[in-house]
């Protein structure tokens, strides 16, 4: 049978302005790409072009069927030196949101996403407070340009992903930077040293943890300065815990240190963003490993689809705001096994529904196969295929069976694939 949705549920599918734009060569992402013995697997490069084919994406995300574009703007462009913007940038990227409202796109515009222009990482990144300075002053310049033209602001893509993945026993607590070489020697090229230069993701975790906190509130109060009317709100990276053997306090823990900080704070926002891939299983000791008998995919996490389910009822939960899915999918070459996985993605989501959470929209993650940070050009997330060598868009069944359901605003289980 299929569920109807609210008239003005969002659907659209989502992207980030260094995985898919190309040679954002003032950032800090970039660098360290291109510093010897680095752990990127490879440079991002061309990335898929989009910063010369936005008009052709765009144009094929709504003829798809979805509603809504989910894209970034990349704050190295638009400041490329403190305190100097960029008025040919923010010109691009006003030219991008006016293509979506032509093709009748609602644009969801996320102001940052992993990325920092370098001079910001080389002086401290999100281990200072400045940064929360700075990254307030940019949203005000940035909004002042495109506010008129926004549907939907997110401040911060996953900034609790650091504590996250420390939480879940990925990562150490006091972050990579130490340990990496190539981070030290990064950060020597750019005049910088060791202790001032904090890449997100590499550095202390509950520091940037802290720092992006307040940078999403203060940035938030600046956004709703408008010009533009739009609702403000944070993305956050969610895994469905679940305690097994004596874990419930370990969850807690987890939970207490990575989601609620930002969960209270979103009570205050007009949503909360949940971006949701895969569970984490806490025992009595911590993390566990994939349960046996579950795939395992190539990002390392679980195949687990249904996790989607757990992560809006607890942000709805805590938060006490509606819920955005701002990013959900599955890293695969497989394209049959990414129908699946949406499947039972929107299933759980209808579930959520039916008990009268307010979840106000879905964003699959991602529109293109793009650059997946350290594992590069590996995993493939995209609904619509990007040939590396010529950057032909190919969209896959997954596309065109996403775009149905946005078209028909409705979801059946039992006819989507």
């Amino acid at each position: 049978m299929a569920h109807p949705f609210r008239d003005d549920f969002i659907w659209g599918a989502a992207t980030a302005a260094h995985q898919v734009e190309g040679n954002n060569t003032h950032s800090d992402f970039w660098l360290l790409e291109h510093t010897p013995g680095t752990a990127f697997q490879e440079p991002s490069g061309d990335a898929c072009d989009q910063l010369n084919r936005y008009a052709e994406d765009i144009a094929l995300l709504a003829d798809l069927g979805f509603g809504s574009y989910r894209l970034s703007i990349e704050w190295a462009r638009i400041e490329p030196e403190e305190g100097h913007f960029s008025v040919a940038a923010l010109e691009h990227y006003r030219r991008v949101l006016a293509a979506c409202h032509e093709r009748g796109l609602r644009p969801c515009v996320t102001f940052h996403h992993f990325t920092n222009p370098l001079w910001v990482t080389a002086d401290g990144g999100w281990e200072s407070d400045r940064t929360a300075d700075r990254f307030a002053r940019y949203c005000e310049r940035a909004v002042g340009h495109l506010g008129d033209l926004i549907e939907v602001a997110c401040t911060l893509n996953e900034p609790n992903l650091p504590a996250s993945l420390s939480m879940a026993g990925v990562l150490p607590a006091q972050g990579i930077k130490q340990l990496a070489p190539f981070v030290a020697a990064a950060a020597q090229r750019c005049g910088s040293d060791l202790e001032r230069f904090s890449p997100f993701l590499l550095s202390d975790a509950l520091r940037t943890r802290d720092v992006m906190l307040a940078a999403h509130m203060r940035s938030r109060d600046v956004l709703r300065s408008g010009p533009g009317e739009f609702p403000v709100g944070v993305t956050l990276a969610m895994q469905d815990c679940v305690a097994v053997a004596g874990g419930e306090e370990k969850l807690k823990e987890a939970r207490a240190a990575s989601f609620d900080p930002f969960l209270e704070a979103a009570r205050e926002d007009d949503f909360i963003g949940v971006q949701t891939y895969s569970r984490t299983r806490f025992g009595a000791e911590g993390p566990l490993p994939a349960e046996e008998g579950v795939p395992v995919l190539v990002m390392g996490y679980e195949y687990w689809p249904q996790a989607l389910e757990g992560t809006i009822r607890y942000a709805a939960d805590v938060a006490r705001v509606p819920v955005l899915v701002t990013e959900n999918g599955i890293g695969t070459d497989d394209d049959a096994q990414r129908v699946a996985y949406y499947r039972e993605a929107l299933s759980a989501l209808v579930s959520c529904l039916e008990d009268g959470i307010d979840v106000r929209g879905y964003y699959a993650w991602s529109l293109l196969d793009n650059y997946e940070w350290l594992f590069g050009y590996g995993p493939r997330f995209g609904i619509v295929d990007v040939d590396r060598e010529t950057q032909a868009r190919t969209p896959k069944p997954s596309a065109h069976l996403l775009g149905r359901v946005a078209r028909n605003n409705a979801f059946d289980p039992g006819t989507f694939g």
